[in-house]
């Protein structure tokens, strides 16, 4: 199990209580460290990468569940925010990778939903169905999510080939993917949905939980960028 040790943000001069520190054990080694943040780093697939640029030195990276409230909350609120004042300029990257805790046995529908952002993919639509799902959420395990429902986003999103788009949803194809991004987040001891991990090069990763306003957001990454 890898782990990793986790910065304090600094807001205002003050340490922020929702920040916490990650487990009290170092990695075993530098090399391990130095893996689990090129992990962190890269998207699932390549259609699903970061928002941003590659001369960006630092990297937000959100865990969340297509079914998270909190999540949908950050989406609707925060994130074009921090899109357009960090992102667009090239100050910063933001990433999403899948920690998929609503799922219930007997449906695993935030699994379903995730799959179905790497459908979009296929169709360069990532960004836009991701969006979608989560302007279109209705709570935990509500039943709002289904192979029809999250087609109707995806025609919302602009994927032009439905059919194409079905028959991946069908398929499970990429669920394994999404199982690997969920082995991810429990592996570095998250717990919760959203959490966010900012990256910078030459820093300790740090660690913002909930859908905290976009001050917070503002306070950690300009901490980052330092």
């Amino acid at each position: 199990m890898w782990a990793v040790i986790f910065g304090v943000v600094l807001v205002g001069g003050s340490v922020t209580a929702f920040v916490t520190m990650g487990k009290n054990n170092t990695p075993k080694n530098q090399e391990n460290h130095e893996q689990l943040i090129s992990t962190l780093l890269q998207p699932i697939v390549q259609n699903a990468s970061a928002l941003g640029t590659t001369k960006a030195k630092v990297t937000l990276i959100e865990f969340g569940d297509y079914q998270c409230q909190f999540c949908a909350r950050f989406d609707r609120e925060t994130k074009d925010q921090i899109v357009n004042n960090f992102v667009k300029t090239g100050m910063i990257n933001f990433l999403f990778k899948d920690f998929v805790i609503n799922d219930r046995p007997s449906d695993k529908l935030s699994t379903l939903a995730a799959i179905g952002s790497y459908c979009a993919a296929e169709q360069g639509k990532y960004w836009p169905y991701h969006d979608e799902v989560y302007r279109n959420s209705k709570g935990e395990n509500t039943n709002w999510v289904s192979k029809n429902s999250l087609t109707q986003f995806a025609v919302y999103a602009g994927i032009y080939d439905v059919k194409k788009f079905s028959t991946c949803l069908d398929s499970n194809k990429y669920e394994n993917l999404v199982v690997t991004n969920d082995n991810l987040a429990r592996s570095i001891g998250l717990t919760s949905t959203p959490t966010f991990i900012i990256i910078a090069d030459g820093k300790p990763p740090l660690k913002i939980e909930g859908a905290q306003p976009y001050s917070v957001f503002e306070g950690a990454i300009k901490q980052a960028l330092m």
